[in-house]
């Protein structure tokens, strides 16, 4: 599995191609450096550098990328067994087509929700520096005549699925992104951006608001949002105790849909999130009620991968509700 992380190794902090990376764990301060690693089967680490690692993605057999930004409270651990899941629910429906790669930014292990919460969201948003600058590796890679020259082009098909607080680390990467090295704009990078139970608030879509770059930078932005999701209702009483009162994004979908870009789409989970994920109904986007299974939200994912198009019966439809048969 290849990933990338701004989480501090317990060794050195300079890269070197080929040693061996092991997270320190008790130190969940984001660094400034961001390292290309690439999980080993035994489950040990090794670095292997920008160059290398986005050179395997270009030469991977797979037709699509697909970038998964974990929530809050998760430990590399609890990151990769995600993403094998994940990759192994794509590999099911269609082998070759996606491949999961996770971006992993430093959250906290000491014990209690609220605690954690606001240590991950300070984290969230420093990792923003962190991976602005793998954005502009990739657009200096990409436009490379070296590693990309004009008869052998990188045709991968670029997406992201952030879930939770992983949405907020997105939306503060594509600001630092285009305040420090895009003047002229964010460029379209993402063919599908899916932002499920997203903890920013409801109206960060809008034109004018802190999220709207992600609108920019992507062709399709999925919000898929549960109004009884548990994970949220803490976030809520936490953003409550500390006086910010706003709904959030995963429980309502956008405050007023209108009032976000033509390219913003909201499918409604409340009947089956809580079947997916008992008893918090916040990770419902990998498997159904049986595991190992496909459920409905991640088979929307996926044919929205396959198409390029949220709801392909219905150019004009922006809405949905996911229900089971």
């Amino acid at each position: 599995m290849l990933y990338i992380t701004n989480r501090f190794p317990i060794n050195s902090i300079r890269t070197r191609v080929g040693r061996k990376f092991k997270f320190d764990l008790n130190n969940n301060a984001p660094s400034n450096s961001v390292f290309f690693c690439e999980r080993l089967e035994d489950g040990n680490s090794i670095e292997i550098g920008s160059i290398a690692f986005l050179s395997r993605l270009k030469a991977s057999p797979y037709r699509q990328l697909l970038f998964y930004l974990h929530g809050f409270s998760n430990l590399p651990d609890d990151v990769f067994q995600a993403v094998e899941e994940l990759q192994a629910l794509c590999n099911g429906q269609q082998p070759d087509e996606v491949l999961v790669v996770p971006l992993i930014w430093p959250c906290d292990n000491d014990l209690g929700i609220v605690k954690d919460y606001w240590d991950d969201q300070k984290s969230a948003d420093a990792s923003a520096y962190s991976f602005e600058r793998v954005l502009q590796k990739f657009l200096a890679w990409r436009d490379s005549e070296k590693h990309n020259p004009e008869d052998h082009p990188c045709l991968k098909r670029i997406n992201v699925l952030a879930h939770s607080m992983g949405n907020r680390v997105l939306r503060e990467t594509l600001v630092a992104w285009g305040a420090y090295d895009l003047a002229d704009g964010l460029p379209l990078v993402f063919r599908n951006t899916f932002m499920v139970a997203a903890d920013i608030k409801n109206e960060s879509l809008e034109s004018g608001q802190r999220g709207d770059l992600i609108c920019h930078a992507s062709r399709n932005v999925v919000v898929y949002f549960a109004s009884d999701d548990l994970a949220l209702r803490a976030s809520k009483v936490s953003n409550l105790k500390n006086k910010l009162a706003s709904r959030r994004l995963g429980h309502s979908g956008p405050e007023d849909i209108h009032r976000t870009p033509s390219n913003v789409y909201a499918v409604d989970c409340d009947d089956v999130n809580n079947a997916y994920d008992v008893p918090k109904g916040h990770s419902y986007f990998r498997s159904g009620r049986q595991g190992g299974k496909p459920g409905l939200v991640f088979k929307h994912i996926f044919a929205t991968l396959l198409s390029g198009r949220v709801f392909p019966e219905d150019e004009y439809r922006r809405t949905s509700i996911i229900r089971e048969n």
